[in-house]
């Protein structure tokens, strides 16, 4: 049973990334694919993106999957 302001599972499927971050993250996977690759410091920032990401898409998926 769900309390008065407790979250529901569905109320989770809208935590994502703000669309310009998902953006960018997509950009740098990306430019990791071609020739050119990723430099340093757009690899450690793709790859903080993807460890701020993971949580988030595993929340979703879990919401989804509960609803």
């Amino acid at each position: 049973m769900i309390q008065e302001g407790e979250s529901k599972p569905e109320d989770l499927t809208r935590f994502k990334l703000p669309p310009g971050v998902n953006e960018r993250l997509t950009d740098l996977l990306d430019k990791q694919d071609t020739e050119t690759g990723l430099t340093a410091p757009e690899r450690c920032e793709a790859e903080g993106l993807v460890d701020l990401a993971e949580p988030l898409t595993y929340l979703s998926l879990k919401a989804k999957a509960a609803a």
